[in-house]
C-alpha cells in the first residue's frame, strides 16, 4: 500500500477505467460488486490483470494509543494480515505480492444456506 501523499494513481486510473468500460458494457449481476486492488508502482511493474478469489486469511488488529494537536487520546487502528493460504495463486493476496491488478466478484449474502435444514432439526 501506497500512504505517499503524493501517491501516483496513474496506474490505478487506467484499470478502473477499463473495469468501468468492461462493466458499462457486460453488465454484472444485481447484487455483485467487483473489489480491485492495484499493486503499487509504474506501468512497468504491473504484469496484468487476474480475476480471482478472496484470500482466507486473518487481520491481527492492535490499537496504537496517540494524542492529537488538542493533547487528547485517540486511538489508531494497526495490525498486520496472516494469509491463511500463502501457497494459493488464485487469489487476491497472491495476485498483488506478484504486481497483478486484482479482481474479485463479491456479493453481500453471508447466509449459510447449508446450515439452514440442519437448524431446522435442531430442538429450538
Amino acid at each position: 500500500m501506497d500512504y505517499d501523499k503524493d501517491a501516483d494513481f496513474e496506474v490505478a486510473s487506467h484499470y478502473a477505467r477499463k473495469i468501468i468500460e468492461g462493466v458499462l458494457t457486460n453488465g454484472i449481476p444485481k447484487g455483485i460488486s467487483l473489489n480491485v486492488n492495484i499493486p503499487e508502482g509504474g506501468f512497468e511493474r504491473v504484469k496484468g490483470v487476474k480475476i480471482c478469489r478472496q484470500n482466507k486469511g486473518v487481520w491481527r488488529e492492535e490499537f496504537d494509543k496517540r494524542k492529537d494537536p488538542f493533547n487528547r487520546e485517540y486511538y489508531w487502528l494497526t495490525g498486520e494480515f496472516h494469509d491463511l493460504e500463502p501457497d494459493s495463486d488464485d487469489t487476491d493476496q497472491w495476485a498483488l505480492l506478484n504486481n497483478y491488478v486484482s479482481v474479485v466478484p463479491v456479493k453481500f449474502d453471508l447466509t449459510s444456506y447449508e446450515m439452514i435444514d440442519e437448524l431446522n432439526n435442531w430442538k429450538l
